[in-house]
């Protein structure tokens, strides 16, 4: 990558959070040195107002220069959906999965369009995981079905609705989160399955999905696969991903702040074991000094490490990539929810 700085490369794999609803001074002036690869956005950021939430997506978008930055945001439905004006308000997962795929796709192509509208480029969704176990704290109705077939069909009809609006879907949480009796948001969870199952079940809605843009990774320990989290774990993110799936998208980890990963990681630390172990991005939603020695920790090491500034950008191009192909729009006015779609979704309640 001749001619970009080392900072660049390494800060253009992070996608940071900040609080409050309008754009931090600091955030400002990352973003506009090209030392973060976007931002995320959660219900803290935005107002009722429309035009509050398009004012703060093109203030990103202005401010990243020359390459559009990544402008997301966590809009699954159900219980996972930070803007609660504006765009269609979808049942959980699990309740849209009983349509037909037509109009799973018809309500991922209408919930992208108002997100287009809004100024985002990328939703985290749809969920991949199984919902194979009534009491995980974490997944359960985020889940689109309780068999693998179903949940990948579901999804996908679900990202190519996104897509065909111009948003980039990111399938996750890599490699199956659906089985766990802890929430990685306060703790580590374990996955005890052989390999034989996470093959049949947890896996394989990510191998018929595996010509998405993204995925983000699960911050679980699968026993079968490695001892660290799959997050951190060259195992899970680049031998079994890549290696043996054939993933050639952009691997984004999960928010390296939960205490899955925090507990024991500082967040430059997590960085630097994320990035090696196969993620291009980075997730650093809430602390934006956790942001910056992130991308410290990633700089150091690769200042002293030929193999690892080539992990970085290699990472660092994949990012690009998604970037030219899911530009942020500037903002225009947000279409309304079709009677069509509000009358399928009326008869899921």
């Amino acid at each position: 990558m001749a001619g970009v700085s080392l900072r660049r490369i390494c800060g253009s794999l992070v996608i940071g959070g900040f609080a409050g609803t309008a754009l931090p001074k600091g955030f400002e002036s990352r973003l506009r040195a090209g030392e973060l690869g976007g931002a995320i956005l959660f219900a803290r950021n935005v107002t009722p107002d429309a035009e509050q939430i398009s004012a703060l997506c093109s203030a990103i978008r202005e401010t990243s220069g020359d390459l559009p930055p990544i402008v997301s945001v966590d809009q699954e439905g159900g219980r996972v959906a930070r803007i609660k004006h504006d765009v269609v308000r979808l049942p959980p997962a699990i309740a849209l999965g009983a349509l037909a795929d037509a109009m799973i796709e018809r309500a991922g192509a209408v919930l992208g369009e108002q997100l287009a509208a809004l100024g985002f480029s990328m939703d985290y969704a749809p969920v991949l995981d199984v919902h194979t176990n009534p009491k995980n704290p974490v997944i359960g109705d985020r889940a689109f079905a309780t068999t693998p077939e179903r949940a990948a069909a579901a999804a996908l009809a679900f990202a190519r609705g996104l897509m065909s609006s111009g948003v980039a879907p990111c399938g996750k949480h890599f490699p199956g989160h659906g089985d766990t009796l802890t929430d990685s948001h306060l703790e580590l969870p374990r996955v005890t399955h052989d390999r034989a199952r996470l093959d049949a079940i947890e896996l394989a809605p990510f191998r018929a999905a595996k010509a998405l843009p993204a995925f983000m990774s699960a911050h679980v320990v699968y026993d079968a696969l490695a001892k660290e989290p799959a997050t951190l774990s060259k195992r899970v993110a680049t031998d079994l991903l890549r290696g043996e799936l054939g993933f050639r998208g952009v691997l984004i980890s999960d928010d390296l702040e939960m205490k899955a990963v925090s507990k024991t990681y500082g967040a430059g630390e997590a960085a630097v074991l994320a990035v090696e172990a196969g993620c291009d991005a980075l997730l650093v939603c809430s602390d934006e000094d956790a942001q910056v020695a992130a991308v410290d920790a990633l700089v150091a090491r690769a200042e002293h490490d030929a193999s690892f500034r080539a992990r970085c950008e290699e990472a660092s191009g994949r990012v690009a990539e998604l970037r030219r192909a899911f530009p942020p729009k500037p903002p225009r006015p947000v279409p309304k929810t079709p009677d069509d779609l509000l009358a399928a979704l009326a008869r899921l309640s």
